[in-house]
Protein backbone atom coordinates (compact mmCIF):
# COMPACT_ATOMS: atom_id res chain seq x y z
CA UNK A 1 0.00 0.00 0.00
CA UNK A 2 1.44 3.29 -1.25
CA UNK A 3 0.97 5.95 1.24
CA UNK A 4 1.46 9.83 -0.54
CA UNK A 5 3.41 12.44 2.69
CA UNK A 6 0.19 14.09 2.50
CA UNK A 7 -2.26 11.55 3.39
CA UNK A 8 0.35 10.70 5.95
CA UNK A 9 0.36 14.22 6.93
CA UNK A 10 -3.89 13.81 7.32
CA UNK A 11 -3.58 11.12 9.22
CA UNK A 12 -1.34 12.21 11.53
CA UNK A 13 -3.07 15.20 12.03
CA UNK A 14 -6.56 13.32 12.73
CA UNK A 15 -4.85 10.89 14.63
CA UNK A 16 -3.18 13.37 17.35
CA UNK A 17 -6.26 15.15 17.30
CA UNK A 18 -8.24 12.41 18.41
CA UNK A 19 -5.76 11.37 21.31
CA UNK A 20 -5.74 15.31 22.68
CA UNK A 21 -9.64 14.87 22.79
CA UNK A 22 -10.60 14.56 26.17
CA UNK A 23 -12.66 11.85 27.35
CA UNK A 24 -16.26 12.64 28.27
CA UNK A 25 -17.38 11.43 32.07
CA UNK A 26 -19.67 8.44 31.75
CA UNK A 27 -22.96 9.91 32.95
CA UNK A 28 -24.63 8.45 36.32
CA UNK A 29 -26.32 5.45 36.19
CA UNK A 30 -29.69 7.25 37.41
CA UNK A 31 -29.42 9.72 34.81
CA UNK A 32 -28.64 7.42 31.44
CA UNK A 33 -31.86 5.14 33.12
CA UNK A 34 -33.90 8.73 33.20
CA UNK A 35 -32.19 9.92 29.95
CA UNK A 36 -33.26 6.45 28.38
CA UNK A 37 -37.19 6.64 29.97
CA UNK A 38 -37.45 10.31 28.57
CA UNK A 39 -36.41 9.51 24.99
CA UNK A 40 -38.40 6.04 24.98
CA UNK A 41 -41.98 8.58 26.52
CA UNK A 42 -41.01 11.22 23.59
CA UNK A 43 -40.75 8.30 20.98
CA UNK A 44 -44.61 6.66 21.97
CA UNK A 45 -45.75 9.96 22.08
CA UNK A 46 -44.67 10.77 18.51
CA UNK A 47 -46.22 7.36 17.82
CA UNK A 48 -49.40 7.75 19.34
CA UNK A 49 -49.63 11.27 17.92
CA UNK A 50 -49.58 9.55 14.15
CA UNK A 51 -52.53 8.68 12.25
CA UNK A 52 -52.83 5.16 11.21
CA UNK A 53 -55.85 4.89 8.54
CA UNK A 54 -57.86 1.63 9.56
CA UNK A 55 -57.61 0.11 6.21
CA UNK A 56 -53.64 -0.70 7.17
CA UNK A 57 -53.22 -4.41 8.12
CA UNK A 58 -50.82 -6.12 10.55
CA UNK A 59 -47.44 -7.29 9.81
CA UNK A 60 -48.43 -10.75 11.02
CA UNK A 61 -51.33 -13.05 10.62
CA UNK A 62 -53.29 -15.04 13.48
CA UNK A 63 -53.09 -18.69 12.11
CA UNK A 64 -54.80 -21.30 14.16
Amino acid sequence: MQLTRRKLATTLVSVTAMAAQQPQPAPAPADDLKAARDRLQANAAALAGTPIPMATEPAFQFKA
